[in-house]
């Protein structure tokens, strides 16, 4: 904290009252918000303080070029310290999408965010020296998560080796399945947490710095089956028809038509919400980080929709009910959709 402390005030000259936390993060970054009158243009500032050792800041810098060069509205970089992980930036506000999103507004709201993401994936490059391959092997190191901590660690999930054998059998599908796909700039954490909403050109478009080349139907499913809020599934297939039938999405999918692109939300999905689930019971037992336990039954439960509807998952969705099911929703109940439309209008 001192060294953030000496770097705006004995190198950048900036009067303040106080480093306030800006938000919290599922990583060793933090941000902090200061207010001030001596940086010209700029009444409040975001600091992100992300430690060298743990966090490389390079990937954030090319990314946010890639996206301000194409319109895309990202945070502008007023100051940068890359020897201690520094940067100043343009503060977007406190309006986190999450939090203002209801059955009234999420039209509205996700027209927006749509749109931006459609100008991101139909004008940003789709390979890049700068920005890595979303490669196969990743994807399925990625899922290895669920497996390692959530039902190892978490459910405490017993496995023989035939059932092994099940879960390596789906992941490789899973990730032949996406790595097939048609290539954009994938965002990687494109929801409702990472926009936020402006007055003009919402939404503001944080924490990309994880971008690389990969499937196109990533980022969409990361907001349309948000792991931190859900939405009836009639509504969310209809979003994901729309968008996929824009001119400017159809030339990357050489019109691909409703079954297929359906087929790659869903499935690229499943792989998503497997990582998701292990990151989140990693973030409790590795990072101290108890707060996105609560979002494991919800990011489970898009799976278990899923995984029944195809014929390729079918051993796979047999285990998945047998051995996970009964582990998260024994405290939990099923999510009623008329239930949680009405307590998103009391927002």
């Amino acid at each position: 904290m001192r060294q953030i402390e000496q770097w705006l005030r004995d190198e950048l000259k900036i009067k303040y009252d106080a480093l306030l936390p800006a938000s919290a993060d599922a990583s060793f970054r933090r941000y902090f918000r200061i207010f001030t009158k001596s940086y010209p243009g700029h009444t409040s500032l975001i600091i992100m303080d992300a430690p060298p050792d743990k966090e490389d800041s390079r990937p954030f810098v090319a990314i946010n070029i890639v996206l301000d060069s194409i319109g895309v509205n990202v945070p502008e970089i007023l100051e940068l310290n890359l020897d201690h992980g520094f940067m100043l930036l343009e503060d977007f506000g406190k309006r986190q999408l999450l939090s203002e999103l209801n059955s009234d507004n999420v039209d509205s709201h996700y027209s927006d965010a749509l749109n931006a993401l459609a100008l991101l994936q139909s004008q940003s490059p789709r390979e890049s020296d700068l920005i890595p391959d979303y490669s196969l092997q990743k994807l399925k190191d990625e899922m290895e998560l669920f497996r390692d901590w959530l039902l190892a660690r978490h459910y405490k999930v017993e496995l023989d080796d035939y059932d092994a054998e099940i879960i390596t059998a789906a992941f490789d599908f899973l990730a032949q399945e996406a790595y097939a796909q048609p290539k954009v700039l994938v965002h990687r954490d494109y929801h409702s947490r990472n926009l936020m909403v402006l007055e003009e050109d919402s939404p503001g478009i944080i924490d990309f710095q994880d971008a690389v080349i990969g499937p196109v139907s990533y980022d969409v499913v990361s907001l349309l089956r948000d792991c931190y809020i859900e939405w009836p599934p009639e509504q969310v297939e209809q979003w994901v028809i729309d968008y996929f039938a824009r001119p400017e999405i159809s030339q990357i999918t050489a019109s691909a038509n409703h079954e297929t692109v359906i087929r790659w939300f869903d499935l690229m999905g499943v792989q998503r919400h497997l990582k998701a689930s292990g990151i989140f019971a990693r973030l409790f037992y590795r990072d101290g980080k108890a707060g996105y336990l609560k979002d494991i039954p919800r990011t489970l439960n898009y799976i278990a929709e899923v995984i029944s509807k195809y014929e390729d998952l079918e051993a796979f969705n047999e285990l998945f009910l047998q051995k996970i099911t009964p582990c998260y929703i024994k405290d939990h109940e099923k999510i009623d959709w008329s239930a949680r439309i009405k307590e998103s209008q009391g927002k």
